[in-house]
Parts: C-alpha cells; sequence; structure tokens
C-alpha cells in the first residue's frame, strides 16, 4: 500500500489538477511546486476536493491598483480585510505561496495612515480606515512567516515600525474610559456581523470615524474582550521583534501584562469563567459568543484555564462543540440562529472561527482535542460543491457566499495539519500519521493518503495507512511507525520526538536509522528521542467531550 501510495504521489501534476490560462497564476503554481507540496488519497473525494481548492485559491489572488498580487477575502468581498485576509489567511498560504503572504502583509503598512492608523481593509478603490475589525494578532502572523521564510530583517522592521505606531494610535483612540482595555465602538470592528453581542449598536463607529463612539448610545464604548487580547498579544510578539532588531523588548513586555491586567480585571467573570463586554454602564454584556476562542487563540492563560474553557465550554455539546464545530453563539443561548444562509456570527460555524482555533489549542499543546474538529469539517469539506463562508452546524452544508478564501484556505490546512508534512518556527517539521475518519453516513472521505513537501532543499514524502505512518526523504525510507502518531524532526529530518495523536494508546516499533525502537504513547504525550531511546517529557492527558 505504501509502495502505491508513494507512486500515486509522485504522479501528480500540479498543472494538470490546476486549470488557469493566467499568466500570474501560472507563476503562483511555480511558487507552489517549488515548495513540493503535493496531496494525494486513494479513494473518497478529498485528494478532488484538495486541488479545487488550489484552482479556487488562485482566483483570490490578485493585484490591486497595479501592485503585485494579493490575497482577497473572496466570494462578495472584493478586497483584503486586516482581521483574516491580512493575518490568519495570510499566515495559513506563507507554507504554500510565501511571497503573496509577504506582499499583503506590506501592503497594509504601506498604506498605514500618518496617525498610525492601519486600514481595516484595502480594495481598487483604495485603503479605508472606518474602524478597526481586528481578530488575529497581525504581529503573531508576520512573526511566523519571518521565521518561516529565513529572518527578512528588513520586511521585519518594516512591519515593527508600522505596527508600533499602530498600537499608539489604539492606545491613545481607543481606551476613552481609561481603563487600558482596548473599546468596541462598533460591531465591525470585531467584524461580529449580526452578533446579538452587539444587538442595538451601530454597525459602523460615529461619522465613519474609526476614533468615535455614537454619543447617544445607551451603551457604549465596549471594553472588548478580544480587542483586548489582540493587543495584548501584539505587544508579546512586538518584544520579540525589538529583541530581534537589536532594541529592548521590556517596554513591550510590560505594556502586554497591562494589557493582561486589564483584561483579567474588566471582562473575566469568575463565576461563568467566560471573557465578555463590559458595557459603558458597567454591566457585563452576558453574550457567550466566539469571543472566548478568539482570546484562547490570544495566548491569554496558562494551560489549566484552556483546560477548564475547553470542559465547560468548547467542547460542551450544549455550548460550541456542535456536529460541525465551532458555532458562533453558545447553543443554549436563546438568541441562537443555526442558519447559515447568510453573513451571521449568531449562530452558524464560520471559517474563519476555524482556521483561527488551531492556535488556541496547539499553543497548550491539545493536539488530540483538535483532531476532533479537523476530522468533521474535512468530511464536510470533502463533499462542498463551493467554498462558503459559514457551515450548518447541525448538517455541515455550506452556507452563505463562495470561493471564500478562509474556508479555501482551511482544507488545504487541515490536511496538513491531519496527515501531511507541517514546517513549524524556523528549525522543525511536523509529520503526522492520521486518516480522515469516514463521519459522515459512512462515505469515506479518503482511502491511504500521502503527502510531499520540499523544505531547505530536501524533498519530505508522507505515506499514512490504517497501520503505519511512514517518511520517505529524497526518495529513500527514513522513519516508520506505527499510526496514530506525530513524528517532530528538525528540518533535516533528524528526529526529535513523536506526539501520541489518538485517544488509544499507541503500541509498537518505530524504525529508524536502521533500529527498532520499542513505542508505546498516551494521547497528547510528548516523548522526546535521544541516543536511540523515547522519554516522556509532557503527558498532560486528555480533555473529553461533555454534554452538559
Amino acid at each position: 500500500m505504501t509502495e502505491a501510495m508513494l507512486d500515486r504521489l509522485r504522479r501528480i501534476s500540479i498543472r494538470d489538477q490546476v486549470q488557469t490560462g493566467k499568466p500570474e497564476d501560472r507563476k503562483l503554481l511555480q511558487e507552489w511546486q517549488a515548495t513540493g507540496v503535493r496531496f494525494a488519497a486513494a479513494g473518497g473525494q478529498l485528494e478532488a476536493a484538495y486541488y479545487t481548492a488550489l484552482e479556487k485559491l488562485l482566483a483570490c489572488i490578485v493585484p490591486m491598483n497595479g501592485s503585485d498580487p494579493i490575497l482577497q477575502e473572496g466570494g462578495i468581498y472584493l478586497g483584503c480585510w486586516l482581521e483574516s485576509t491580512g493575518t490568519i489567511n495570510a499566515e495559513l498560504l506563507s507554507r504554500l505561496i510565501p511571497s503573496v503572504s509577504k506582499t499583503t502583509y506590506l501592503a497594509f503598512a504601506d498604506q498605514q495612515r500618518e496617525d498610525g492608523l492601519l486600514p481595516y481593509k484595502l480594495t481598487e478603490n483604495g485603503p479605508s480606515f472606518r474602524q478597526i475589525q481586528l481578530v488575529t494578532p497581525l504581529a503573531r502572523c508576520v512573526w511566523n512567516h519571518y521565521e518561516l521564510h529565513g529572518r527578512d530583517l528588513p520586511f521585519l522592521k518594516t512591519m515593527y515600525q508600522a505596527m508600533s505606531r499602530y498600537d499608539d494610535w489604539i492606545a491613545r483612540y481607543r481606551n476613552s474610559r481609561g481603563t487600558g482595555c482596548v473599546e468596541a465602538f462598533s460591531t465591525f470592528d470585531t467584524g461580529h456581523d449580526l452578533s446579538p453581542r452587539f444587538w442595538h449598536v451601530p454597525d459602523t463607529p460615529y461619522r465613519n470615524d474609526a476614533a468615535a463612539f455614537h454619543p447617544d448610545s445607551p451603551v457604549l464604548p465596549f471594553l472588548a474582550p478580544d480587542l483586548t487580547a489582540n493587543i495584548y498579544c501584539q505587544r508579546l510578539y512586538l518584544a520579540r521583534m525589538a529583541e530581534e532588531l537589536g532594541e529592548s523588548g521590556a517596554d513591550w513586555r510590560a505594556k502586554a501584562e497591562a494589557s493582561l491586567d486589564n483584561l483579567l480585571r474588566y471582562c473575566y467573570d469568575e463565576e461563568d469563567q467566560f471573557f465578555y463586554d463590559r458595557d459603558r454602564n458597567d454591566e457585563l454584556v452576558r453574550v457567550q459568543s466566539d469571543v472566548l476562542l478568539r482570546v484562547m487563540a490570544c495566548e491569554v492563560g496558562d494551560r489549566g484555564l484552556f483546560d477548564d474553557m475547553l470542559r465547560r465550554y468548547l467542547l460542551n455539546t450544549s455550548k460550541f462543540f456542535a456536529k460541525y464545530p465551532f458555532t458562533s453563539l453558545a447553543m443554549d443561548d436563546p438568541r441562537f440562529d443555526p442558519s447559515s444562509s447568510y453573513n451571521s456570527w449568531g449562530g452558524p460555524s464560520n471559517f474563519l472561527s476555524l482556521i483561527r482555533a488551531p492556535h488556541a489549542f496547539e499553543h497548550h499543546h491539545r493536539y488530540v482535542e483538535l483532531t476532533w474538529v479537523l476530522q468533521p469539517i474535512l468530511s464536510a469539506l470533502s463533499k462542498a460543491k463551493r467554498f462558503s463562508q459559514t457551515l450548518s452546524p447541525w448538517t455541515g452544508e455550506e452556507g452563505f457566499t463562495e470561493t471564500y478564501s478562509p474556508s479555501i484556505l482551511c482544507l488545504l490546512d487541515y490536511v496538513e495539519r491531519l496527515c501531511g508534512i507541517m514546517p513549524i518556527g524556523s528549525d522543525r517539521l511536523w509529520f503526522t500519521g492520521l486518516l480522515p475518519v469516514d463521519m459522515d453516513h459512512g462515505e469515506e472521505v479518503a482511502g491511504n493518503t500521502a503527502y510531499g513537501r520540499t523544505v531547505n532543499g530536501l524533498h519530505y514524502e508522507l505515506v499514512n495507512t490504517p497501520d503505519n505512518v511512514t517518511v520517505f526523504r529524497e526518495g529513500r525510507f527514513h522513519i516508520q511507525g506505527p499510526a496514530g502518531i506525530r513524528l517532530v524532526t528538525d528540518r533535516s529530518g533528524q528526529l526529535e520526538g513523536v506526539i501520541g495523536m489518538s485517544v488509544r494508546t499507541i503500541e509498537g516499533e518505530l524504525r529508524y536509522q536502521g533500529t527498532s525502537i520499542p513505542i508505546r504513547i498516551k494521547g497528547n504525550e510528548m516523548q522526546l528521542y535521544s541516543d536511540g531511546d523515547l522519554k516522556t517529557e509532557r503527558d498532560i492527558g486528555i480533555i473529553y467531550p461533555s454534554y452538559r
């Protein structure tokens, strides 16, 4: 089976898979080919969906106002949004077509206003500054791109300077109540269209001025947990950047700590163990929404806090853990509306939530729990007819709009995290030995799979079967172990460790460098490899789904 899958993978031609006649697309495909990324699956529809996604992705990468091509949101959204396209979307794209991610990041810095405000979106009509619209921290995305692609100091310096000026703007204009929290002046500041969180609040800031809220609002401004967490995380990464550029990061870390203190003081409710807005009347806005996942993805709190959030909310089937997670509003809220036929954050699962989620889980080493999200979403995407913004949390059917870059990138990203080869930081690779599960009606998603990627001039291939995970380097056998584990190596393929990726304890043998090593590893357990032996480094157990 392994040899058959290798042969299938090696016969795949990206040019044959993707139909395009545009010269700019051919250039992008050349860059994709340089990464060596290929995916093959025996059986099911996932392989076909994967290459359809690649073809649709190219439609979302276009020049704007004579610039080099940048990533656009897609669907009905004609432009590039800072909350998504300019951050998390570009972060995922960076592993596949890095030049476009770099150009997209720089486009926001290039269009920064003189007073420091970054545009919330870029369109053919120019930059727009009507609101702020923050979710994923830009600094984290920029730092990850920097580490993945050779530590480009001029790029880092440009982005650092732009984000430093932006931090000054936020501190000056979004702290009108003097709490140190970042304030929401409108619904669109967080991109939460139709969410009950913002019922009876204007969609946009007062007179389209990002520095003003409507003076007659009975509740504005909100002390916003997701906006405050964003700036907290921004400052952590700005500290790293400052030190990388030869400056002190101490001031940034002090500012980050202040942001965290204020977030917990004003927006965290101890009784509910949830993060809420606090309105102008000092009342908590008790709407349980995907704000929780946003805050967690900004690296707020320790693993203990995250584990509590998993038990009580994120893996709770009466809260956010729908059949196709995660809902944008808690399912036991009477305002919950599962309809996915329009742009709504009032209930349906949104692909932006789905691509933001992995960082929250992986930051706390909750790898097994994350697979329970990857599996149903890949099952739904494998048979989708278009790439929508929303997803029915009950049926997995695609909802509003099409050719939407977050859902396209979700498929590509989830395949790599579940059964592919994923570069991590500047010096690490993950080879994950899982297979898609037939979640829906017993329909096969994919049989055996194979994945290829070139890193630092070395070409790797990964083959997954129900029994084994096998890695090839430069066409030769390199490592083999039992299915259900993740192999961790450096970029040259030297084994560094193994992570358990299943609820069951995985047992078998690891074949590496001519030796056979017994392995027994539990879910989420991390074992380090040294001198022919595996030794447990971390064993945190598993948080199971709840049905409260």
